[in-house]
């Protein structure tokens, strides 16, 4: 019970700000289709085509568009604020989403697919970034933020929990389209909702003499999208390498249960992270997750029954948010206020890049040498943001000044 209050305490009062709570659900739920869209895809193409190559593609197509354009649109919301960028965003992307099934129900040929893809991919917002820019306007230069921040992180992983689940129980039981349209009407509600909540909008921030230019030349910012870049490729991968794996077991309506156990471990973790006073540096608190994330999947390479890998995959998971906490920590000390917004999407957009090659890869590796044989991507994608991430780590250091992140 004492060990309950010392998780949920800092977390208290955290909501009680005016709008805080509004515009925290708003973010939540318009971001639920991180979670959905790829494996939506995977389900629904291979559904009619029974290729995991061609779903992998296309589920690729659509990351990388993102990645592409995530910093793009940040940049917009910098300059323009949130609510002018949200909602031409969120219409044309139901649009593009609508039009990804219709053209997947007609049969159409390949190319269309992944043009559709590109489409849904180049207009879907970053609204984690939004919102902890949120965050971070209403607690700058207050111990807060490091706690707002695990909190998201958390959230992130509650959608990764609930998200791959759903969408799967939904293609799978009731009707291939069913999840992707459940993410199409979560998305669009929740992003017009936050749109529509401006007294919480950080307010947009003049561009003074040397901050015009772009977060990705700032080495530290270049440094962790190259970490998260690989780190991208290990979550990809694994979303289909699952999916397939599940099939190999014959439970493949389990595939969303399985991811949910990875997501599921990441979201213990960060409660647990979020809730206490470090005196570890953020540099030293992220090189030693991602030591703890690559060697915690190793042993998902070993596995050949559907409930271990469960076990695996949440023990695997557990270095997932302390990870994401810190390097969205490191970003809001390294990158200027005029450009936050495009800073975090950075880190948005690199996991995004990542995870279409690893969605690509996975679908190939998995058609050549099966699933289990596939994991070994995924740990190679691990091993390889470690040695990144660890090498580099002399371009994260930080300012003495106490930081919100840093406390």
């Amino acid at each position: 019970m004492t060990g309950g209050k010392y998780v949920v305490g800092p977390y208290r009062g955290l909501f009680d700000g005016p709008g805080v709570k509004g515009f925290v659900l708003a973010g939540f739920f318009g971001r639920m289709p991180m979670s959905m869209l790829g494996i939506g895809i995977i389900l629904l193409i291979t559904a009619l085509t029974d290729s995991y190559a061609v779903a992998g593609a296309v589920a690729a197509t659509t990351n990388l568009a993102f990645a592409i354009a995530a910093p793009l649109s940040g940049r917009l919301v910098d300059r323009f604020g949130q609510a002018r960028v949200i909602v031409p965003f969120a219409l044309v992307n139901a649009l593009a989403l609508g039009g990804l099934m219709l053209c997947a129900r007609l049969g159409l040929p390949e190319w269309v697919l992944y043009a559709a893809g590109l489409l849904v991919g180049a207009t879907s917002l970053s609204l984690g970034s939004m919102v902890r820019a949120r965050w971070s306007a209403l607690h700058a230069g207050s111990g807060r933020l490091h706690t707002a921040f695990a909190f998201e992180s958390v959230a992130d992983e509650v959608i990764f929990v609930t998200g791959p689940a759903l969408v799967t129980v939904l293609a799978t039981a009731i009707n291939p389209y069913a999840g992707l349209l459940v993410a199409l009407v979560s998305m669009l509600g929740g992003s017009l909702a936050l749109a529509a909540q401006r007294r919480t909008q950080p307010p947009v921030q003049p561009v003074r003499g040397g901050g015009g230019g772009t977060p990705i030349l700032i080495p530290g910012i270049a440094l962790l999208s190259c970490v998260y870049l690989a780190l991208g490729a290990v979550f990809g991968s694994v979303d289909l390498i699952t999916v397939a794996f599940a099939e190999e077991e014959g439970v493949k309506s389990a595939a969303g249960f399985l991811l949910a156990a990875f997501a599921g471990g990441s979201m213990v973790s960060g409660l647990w992270f979020g809730s206490r006073h470090w005196r570890i540096s953020l540099r030293g608190r992220f090189v030693r997750a991602l030591g703890v994330f690559a060697v915690g999947l190793l042993p998902i390479v070993f596995i050949g029954d559907a409930k271990v890998m469960a076990v695996a995959l949440f023990v695997a998971g557990l270095a997932i948010s302390p990870t994401l906490i810190t390097g969205f920590s490191l970003t809001e000390r390294l990158v200027p206020s005029s450009l936050l917004t495009e800073g975090m999407a950075w880190i948005s957009t690199s996991i995004g890049l990542g995870v279409s090659i690893g969605a690509w890869a996975g679908g190939r590796l998995t058609e050549t040498f099966g699933a289990s044989n596939a994991y070994g991507f995924a740990l190679a994608a691990a091993a390889v943001a470690v040695v990144v991430g660890v090498g580099g780590s002399s371009l994260l250091r930080i300012p003495d000044v106490a930081s919100p992140a840093e406390r």
